[in-house]
């Protein structure tokens, strides 16, 4: 009999201890009602309020990690808590040590693109682009011939690919095609670019998926004999249909927070949404002198539509 008493009390002191330990503290609770309320965070969104730990860069401030569990995916927002637990403060650390824009650059591939304007030049702009998107027709008025004309001779600018083919059924087609031609000449696929951005109704206002991915394969031939290019690749390539380099260049894209079309990064600085001419000017001309390039005299540019 004592065997069993002292059995039930060992596993009622463990039972205890279970609940005394998965018991929120105070602090965990303050934490968790400020987090909720600031960031409007719904309730059946985990919060998981982690141990104060010494912050070596804030005396008498210990660091607080609070992880958001939002069926699975997870994020955690750090805070520094007061050691007398009276005021939390969220802050940012950069390092100055390092360039944001350039580590931006360095996650994009741009080998082996075509490009416009300068060759080699210190601002380049890379536009991740669909070629049935109307808002990248839109850009793609706006950077050619305009914004050409007046920084093409000191400013990179490239294409990267990313369709977006839930909505944009033909996209990841054009783009294949589009690379075919990169493939042998530059040129080509700068003219199929303009074209298809200029007359996207012409495809897309053909009766059937399969007459539109025809169409844009007679255009990429056209332009294909156009340029003198190798006819017999050329026709070989778009009857692959490789699209292992278009998900390469999505997967780049969403590694520096691509999320629509047209996205563009300026010597690593973003730009989300078709922009005007005089917010690419107000761009450029900051990447320019940043790069200690001279800037072009607006004054003797025609005024912006």
């Amino acid at each position: 009999m004592n065997l069993i008493r002292r059995s039930f009390l060992l596993v009622l002191v463990v039972c205890l201890g279970c609940v005394a330990q998965s018991a929120p503290s105070e602090l965990s609770q303050k934490i968790e009602r400020q987090v909720r309320s600031y960031y409007k965070i719904p309730p059946d969104v985990k919060l998981l309020i982690g141990a104060p730990s010494p912050n070596p860069d804030f005396p008498g401030y210990e660091t607080v990690i609070v992880t958001v569990d939002n069926g699975g995916k997870r994020q955690d927002l750090t805070f520094v808590v007061s050691k007398d637990h009276s005021s939390m403060m969220r802050l940012t650390k950069f390092d100055l040590t390092k360039d944001p824009f350039a580590e931006t650059m360095s996650k994009i591939d741009t080998n082996g693109r075509p490009t416009r304007g300068a060759k080699a030049s210190k601002v380049v702009v890379v536009n991740f682009d669909d070629f049935e998107c109307p808002f990248c027709a839109r850009m793609h008025q706006t950077l050619f011939p305009e914004i050409l004309k007046e920084y093409g001779d000191r400013v990179t600018f490239i294409y990267k690919d990313y369709p977006l083919v839930e909505i944009h059924p033909w996209a990841m087609h054009a783009a294949v095609d589009a690379n075919c031609l990169a493939a042998q000449n530059g040129d080509a696929y700068w003219d199929f670019a303009d074209y298809i951005h200029a007359n996207q109704h012409d495809v897309s206002n053909e009766k059937t998926p399969a007459a539109r991915l025809e169409a844009l394969d007679k255009l990429t031939m056209l332009q294909g004999q156009k340029h003198n290019v190798d006819v017999a690749k050329l026709q070989s390539c778009i009857r692959a249909q490789d699209e292992s380099a278009v998900k390469a260049s999505m997967k780049q894209a969403e590694s520096v927070g691509v999320e629509a079309t047209p996205t563009l990064f300026i010597s690593g600085a973003k730009m989300d949404g078709a922009q005007t001419v005089a917010d690419m000017r107000s761009a450029l001309d900051r990447a320019l002198k940043d790069a200690n390039l001279p800037v072009p005299d607006h004054a003797a540019a025609p005024a912006a539509k």
